[in-house]
């Protein structure tokens, strides 16, 4: 079996292979990504990162200039409207659970 043909299984236009591998090297790069965060003072549970998988695809592909078909579909003012609710949902399941480690106020020299 050759990549190319793992990659023929599609569903919508999107290669099945690349989405279970994008979520499977997220949930291997999570709990590192997490513990790198939380030296820097931000909390991100482990699960968050599963649901930003896709929204920081399509970020780093729109950065690195790599225009794949759900780059296309995302920046496609016309249409995919569903896409665009996915990720925006996606995004808002991502940072619902993120928090700071310190209090806020204690972040910008303020004292209660």
């Amino acid at each position: 079996m050759t990549i190319e043909y793992l990659r023929s299984f599609r569903v919508g236009g999107y290669a099945i292979f690349d989405l279970a591998a994008s979520f499977l090297g997220m949930y291997l790069l999570a709990p590192w990504l997490s513990k790198l965060f939380l030296k820097i003072g931000v909390v991100i549970p482990k699960e968050n990162w599963l649901y930003l998988t896709l929204p920081l695809g399509i970020l780093v592909h729109l950065l690195v200039g790599t225009n794949t078909l759900m780059v296309k579909n995302f920046m496609n003012a016309q249409g995919s409207y569903g896409l665009k609710v996915l990720i925006i949902f996606l995004v808002v399941l991502g940072l619902r659970g993120i928090k700071l480690k310190d209090r806020p106020e204690r972040l910008m020299g303020l004292r209660f």
